[in-house]
């Protein structure tokens, strides 16, 4: 089965061709003992066939495999055509090849050549591409001072690996330097070791100890305890609040449990002066961050004008800068407010107090509402003194010393000018209401109709009355003592009378009023009625105009304009179209 097979071109070359002479061909019994050799190989009980090269060949690969191409042109067995081709194989670059640097000093040319840079003088590169100085007169001119030639780079070509080696280009010999630089600290540790011993040769001990727990030794960026091996970074005291158990709410601020950081403040609605932990995003406002803010700004804006300076790469001279453009703009303002003010005067007023103490206002907001109670805002704390307040003596609702008249001082409710006397106002209210309140529920819905005018009239009748009855009082209460019981009886019968009489005239005055009322309800109007109508007029009369020829219209020069007042502001709102309106399609109809 895996006999050769004589390619075509070989047969049209071969004698036996020429001569006319056919191959052989394989009988039934040739097929037959190639047949059972295969089975014998596959069965081992014959030795596998050997290729070319001496290699065995596995007997179970199948014939598909094993067998080459016709045009492969094989004498015997082999398995060289599933292999790699040598002409299709690329040839990638050495482990060791790279780039050469510096220039090659193994060679001086001492006058100048043809084809090389005119400047230098140099073979690898032209004028163009030359990167030293420019010479006053080139080198081929001159011939002196030729420069060394670069070396030719070679084209590398490296594999897979090769382009992603994060080692390719480096040079062995440089890991030297660092292999001297710790053979110097370890004999100088050494030296170091040996003079101690020599002062004190029982601290032999104490250094194999140091040697021994070597690893111990705290190094730089950990925690104290090096047998832990803790970084410092993000470390916190253990008995301190964790940042996340500042606030237990899931929507609040976020805590990043790798980095150990929450950004945001914990606690919103308190600022970061109030609380002991406000986030960490106040750091990137703290310290510098503000003038390098404010520098990248001015650099920016000196740039788009024309100036060139950078924050990073000249920071010197932004800085010089930026303090001379300061400081020529405080100038400028001190100058235009010079100017100013000595050509308009006033510096007097800028020396004023503050507007808090010159006006006792501040910038407190208080809001109320019609009833006279707090919407939005706190109201202003009253001032108060250590002494007592809002205590008035003997019936009083004001504090002696609220009245002043004809050089002497008295309370401002009853008028009175001494300082331990009763108030008689309020007493002289009391009995009004005490004695007038029963008399009839007529008179008090009467009263509730009442001006303020009335009521104080009223108040006033009654209190004169009082005073003439405590006039005469004194002489009442000395004849009633000298007079029997029979005196005792009319005096109570006169009394009853007075209060009679006192009634009558308080019914006609009531019944007068309210003739009064009537007559003047049919000639006054409500002025927000007067004011529908007026307004109703006015819209009639401009709808008419808007029906009028231009050429006929009213001329408006006597128009007399007036403020309105708040019941004509009041209708023109009530009588005025709002296109949002969605029943403003009905109002026709």
């Amino acid at each position: 089965m895996n006999g050769p097979k004589i390619p075509i071109s070989q047969l049209l070359t071969d004698k036996s061709a020429e001569s006319n002479e056919e191959p052989a061909k394989k009988t039934r019994e040739d097929w037959r003992k190639a047949k059972e050799l295969e089975e014998a190989r596959k069965a081992g009980q014959v030795p596998a066939a050997v290729d070319e090269e001496g290699r065995d060949i596995n007997p179970h690969i199948p014939q598909y495999i094993s067998s080459a191409p016709w045009y492969y042109g094989t004498a015997g067995p082999t398995l060289k055509h599933q292999r790699p081709q040598e002409e299709k194989l690329k040839e990638y670059s050495a482990i060791d090849d790279w780039y050469k640097k510096g220039v090659d000093k193994t060679r001086v040319a001492t006058k100048f050549r043809k084809g090389a840079c005119e400047n230098c003088g140099a073979m690898t590169h032209k004028k163009k591409d030359c990167l030293e100085r420019p010479r006053k007169i080139g080198a081929k001119f001159t011939n002196a001072a030729i420069a060394y030639d670069e070396f030719v780079q070679p084209e590398l070509n490296p594999d897979y690996d090769g382009k992603r080696d994060r080692w390719s280009g480096y040079d062995p010999a440089n890991h030297r330097e660092i292999v001297e630089e710790y053979q110097k600290i370890e004999e100088a540790k050494r030296q170091i070791k040996a003079e101690r011993l020599k002062e004190d040769p029982n601290a032999e001990s104490s250094s194999e100890d140091e040697d021994k727990y070597a690893d111990g030794i705290d190094m730089p960026g950990t925690k104290v305890d090096s047998k832990q091996r803790i970084t410092v970074r993000n470390l916190r005291i253990r008995e301190d609040t964790a940042k996340y158990l500042r606030n237990l709410d899931p929507n609040s601020a976020f805590y990043d449990p790798k980095t150990r950081s929450m950004r945001e403040n914990p606690l919103p609605n308190k600022s970061a002066e109030d609380v002991e932990f406000g986030g960490e995003n106040f750091v990137r406002y703290t310290g510098d961050t503000q003038a390098h803010a404010k520098a990248q700004l001015f650099s920016w804006e000196a740039a788009s004008k024309g100036v060139d300076v950078h924050v990073l790469a000249e920071p010197t001279k932004l800085e010089l800068l930026q303090k001379e453009y300061e400081s020529k703009k405080e100038e400028f303002k001190t100058s235009v407010k010079d100017n100013v003010l000595e050509k308009y005067g006033g510096e007097e007023h800028l020396k004023a107090p503050p507007r808090q103490l010159l006006l006792a206002q501040s910038e407190t907001y208080v809001e109320y509402a019609r009833d006279g109670r707090i919407i939005k805002g706190v109201e202003k704390p009253i001032v108060r003194s250590r002494y007592e307040e809002d205590s008035y003596i003997n019936n009083h609702t004001t504090v002696f010393g609220s009245y002043w008249n004809n050089g002497k001082w008295g309370f401002k409710c009853c008028k009175s000018f001494i300082k331990n006397s009763w108030c008689c106002k309020q007493s002289i209210g009391a009995e009004i209401d005490t004695s007038e309140a029963p008399s009839s529920s007529g008179f008090v819905s009467a009263n509730h109709h009442h001006s303020e005018d009335s009521d104080q009239d009223q108040i006033e009748t009654r209190k004169v009355e009082i005073v003439k009855e405590s006039r005469k009082s004194p002489v009442k209460d000395q004849s009633s003592s000298s007079s029997s019981s029979g005196s005792d009886s009319t005096d109570s019968d006169k009394e009853r009378e007075k209060q009679k009489l006192r009634k009558r005239d308080k019914k006609r005055k009531k019944k007068k009023k309210q003739k009064d009322r009537r007559k003047n309800k049919d000639k006054e109007k409500d002025k927000l009625q007067i004011a529908l109508e007026k307004e109703e007029a006015r819209l009639r009369e401009f709808e008419e105009m808007k029906n009028v020829d231009e050429r006929k219209r009213k001329y408006n020069s006597m128009y007399d304009a007036k403020a309105p007042t708040e019941e004509e502001v009041e209708a023109y709102h009530m009588k005025r179209s709002r296109a949002e309106d969605p029943m403003l399609q009905f109002m026709g109809k």
